[in-house]
């Protein structure tokens, strides 16, 4: 079983932290479909200082989603320290996650991010002076390495062990790799056998197979799902099931995928408003059609939809005309 600290997950599958994805309607969701630990999005270290609008509303957590795993970063030991013990006394996070894999230009140039993958010192600093602020457990997520030529992952999860960290997670492909290529799992053996504490592997789990195999070849302790889990929080059950059963369940049906798409939408109204909601729904929505056929249209046809009513009464009519078409059939 999956323990973080004295956080104990009821099984190892871990949704990942996905910025501008992973807030509240979205996590509780998942978390709904069984997974054992929900991330949620990166917040900035110096926006929650400033008590910036937006990031103090990305700090809400629904008491359904725990136990849940709180991600900051920044690139200065004094904001991060400062942000850390924040979350710490004020919200009702049960693990505070500090990143150290986000690829994107604006964030490793404020020396955040990946940007730490290159310095085992700074993080064994950095990690040591969060541990020491807070109460609550200290992971980190991380990628293995800047560059095909600079690669410590080993040497950076040993730092973080040594700096007190509880566990870390790691995405097997490099800065550079960006979300292209393979993820390496052979790395996320080496570093699960080279630390005592937790390590999650992360990294083309596409399938429940996938899960396991990755459980079984690397060691590791847990399994994180990012991509796979957009429209599709199944994958999150599925993988459940088969790791606890051996049993592949059946995906859903159409009905199915548009019920939680359309309850989704209503979470997300309600932690924002509907004019907000309706429009980051465009891109989930298009995720739980992915795979359905002849919904092509419909995909681009959601781009243009301003209100809950607009958006219900298109999806609603996908599963009426397969439901139409399945009855021709039979």
């Amino acid at each position: 079983m999956l323990k973080i600290g004295d956080i104990v997950m009821k099984n190892p599958v871990v949704l990942a932290p996905m910025a501008g994805v992973c807030n509240s309607a979205f996590r509780l969701t998942v978390k709904e479909f069984g997974a054992g630990l929900v991330c949620a999005e990166m917040v900035s270290d110096k926006a929650i200082l400033y008590k910036n609008e937006k990031t103090m509303n990305m700090l809400y957590i629904d008491e359904g989603e725990k136990p849940l795993s709180l991600q900051i970063f920044g690139g200065e030991k004094e904001s991060l320290v400062a942000a850390a013990k924040f979350v710490d006394e004020n919200t009702n996070a049960d693990i505070i996650d500090i990143n150290m894999g986000c690829p994107v230009p604006k964030i490793t140039k404020v020396d955040a991010g990946a940007k730490w993958l290159l310095d085992p010192n700074k993080i064994y600093e950095m990690v040591a002076a969060v541990v020491d602020a807070v109460d609550k457990p200290v992971t980190v997520k991380m990628r293995m390495g800047w560059d095909e030529d600079h690669i410590y992952a080993v040497q950076n999860a040993q730092a973080i062990e040594r700096a007190g960290g509880s566990a870390v997670s790691l995405h097997g492909r490099t800065r550079v790799q960006m979300y292209e290529g393979t993820s390496n799992w052979d790395i996320i053996r080496e570093v699960k056998q080279s630390v005592g504490i937790p390590v999650i592997g992360n990294g083309d789990v596409k399938t429940p197979q996938d899960a396991k195999r990755m459980l079984e070849e690397t060691g590791c302790d847990g399994v994180m799902i990012g991509r796979a889990a957009l429209g599709n929080p199944w994958m999150i059950y599925r993988t459940v099931k088969y790791l606890e059963t051996g049993e592949l369940m059946s995906e859903p049906s159409v009905r199915e995928k548009i019920d939680v798409c359309i309850l989704h939408l209503d979470r997300l109204i309600d932690l924002k408003n509907e004019y907000i909601a309706v429009r980051e729904m465009r891109k989930h929505a298009a995720w739980y059609l992915k795979g359905i056929s002849g919904t092509g249209k419909a995909r681009n046809t959601i781009n243009e939809c301003n209100t809950r009513e607009e958006m219900v009464t298109l999806l609603n009519s996908l599963v009426l005309d397969k439901e139409e078409l399945q009855k021709q059939v039979g």
